[in-house]
């Protein structure tokens, strides 16, 4: 008997029962369903849930295959063992060593994520009795690529439970949620566990672990995960690292440019350190297209999140003036920063192109897409420059805007029947 057939047996079986949503969804995800209708007039499409959630996941799958590669490549490089990579084809990149190193941290990662939120979604089916929601196939990719890659297991499994519960389960399920769950994780880990989520260790497999490297008299530079906008965030400062060059102290002195660190190449290809997916703008952007292309993604939400996002850089460098460029501030070295560069550093473009457009989350409206995303690249830009214990505030200004999307269809809703109401008056008078 083949496999298909015993479990169509087994839901046969349990037909009825509280455990026949968890086989229905085994059964469907493996196989297309076997029913079928035969009267009335229909619908026929391509396109379903399950399709949709896999378009998404088809153009997370790159990013999640270079974000393996990289976490190798950060971890060998910040160890002095390979020279640094020169452009996205370079030869200690695309290495086997690499290679095994970043799936023997990531896929951890994917496995736990897609364990915990799909075993959450089981048990909440089998207890409410309706089939399981295929909404977290996306979540569960997502997950893995917005953190940093040594995040411990079990926290990973504590915020996926949460986020899942209270992100999304407690309004309903797949559909209802105001909020997006992928986000709603990963703030649960960064107010949960801030340790964990910043810094300028986290973002270096194992960098943590090599922490005694430090006393040992080692270079420092075998253990920093500066991320660019950690650079920023500290640019004209002093820092003092002590236990180096034979246990004399050493000041370094931060620049105010990105190319001091990482060159503009680096930043747009993904060699740097970052969070998991987020740093390769070439595939991002490459995974919007595709994501346009199949009309799963909102063009409309991700041009005006990147508009927005210009518009806040625009008004930084507006305020920031030469006087106050030399003066010692926190801020400025985030608010000089040409404004296109914003879209270079950080996380702003995976938000806009993987998170923003969250179609349940997201507004729904023509015109409410328009406002929704420039807000959201407006306030990420914001929270980015006044934030710099934590200088990125992409995952924050969208779970704001989450909240605000109902409010914002409501207003353009009313605009627009009120506009008709007065066409009608003209046309009746």
């Amino acid at each position: 008997m083949s496999l298909k057939n015993k479990l169509h047996n087994i839901k046969e079986k349990y037909k009825g029962t509280k455990m026949a949503p968890a086989f229905n969804a085994l059964h469907t995800f493996l196989y297309l369903p076997n029913e079928t209708t035969h009267n009335g007039t229909h619908i026929k499409a391509a396109d379903d849930l399950k399709r949709t959630m896999n378009t998404v996941i088809m153009a997370l799958v790159p990013c999640l295959i270079f974000g393996i590669f990289n976490a190798g490549y950060q971890h060998y490089l910040a160890l002095g063992e390979i020279e640094a990579s020169t452009g996205f084809l370079g030869g200690t990149f695309w290495t086997f060593d690499n290679l095994i190193h970043g799936a023997w941290k990531i896929l951890p990662l994917v496995i736990v994520s897609y364990g915990v939120g799909l075993a959450v979604e089981f048990l909440f089916a089998v207890i409410k009795g309706h089939e399981v929601e295929e909404g977290y196939l996306v979540t569960g990719m997502l997950v893995p690529l917005i953190v940093p890659v040594d995040i411990p297991l079990w926290m990973l499994s504590v915020a996926v439970i949460f986020g899942v519960v209270i992100g999304k389960e407690v309004f309903g399920g797949t559909g209802m949620n105001i909020l997006n769950p992928a986000l709603t994780i990963r703030a649960f880990l960064f107010f949960a566990y801030p340790t964990w989520m910043t810094g300028d260790k986290v973002w270096v497999s194992e960098a943590v672990e090599r922490d005694g490297l430090i006393a040992a008299g080692q270079n420092v530079d075998a253990i920093s995960g500066e991320t660019i906008l950690g650079f920023y965030a500290k640019a004209g400062q002093e820092l003092t690292i002590a236990g180096t060059n034979g246990g004399s102290d050493i000041v370094t002195t931060y620049g105010e440019r990105a190319a001091d660190l990482y060159s503009y190449s680096d930043m747009f290809w993904g060699l740097i350190p970052g969070s998991v997916g987020e740093t390769s703008k070439f595939l991002i952007i490459f995974g919007a297209l595709f994501l346009i292309f199949t009309k799963i993604g909102s063009w409309r939400i991700m041009l005006s999140t990147v508009i927005g996002a210009l518009a806040m850089g625009l008004i930084f460098n507006g305020v920031v003036s030469a006087e106050m460029i030399g003066e010692s501030s926190k801020f400025y070295g985030l608010m000089n920063i040409p404004f296109w560069q914003h879209l270079f550093i950080g996380s702003i473009l995976f938000g806009a192109v993987y998170m923003a457009t969250d179609p349940v989350t997201a507004a729904q409206t023509n015109k409410g897409k328009w406002i929704y995303g420039f807000l959201i690249g407006f306030i990420s830009i914001m929270i980015r420059v006044f934030n710099p214990a934590y200088p990125e505030g992409v995952f924050l200004a969208i779970l704001l805007m989450n909240v605000f999307a109902p409010t914002i269809d409501h207003y353009v809703v009313q605009g627009n029947v009120k506009k008709r109401k007065k066409r009608l008056k003209v046309k009746t008078a």
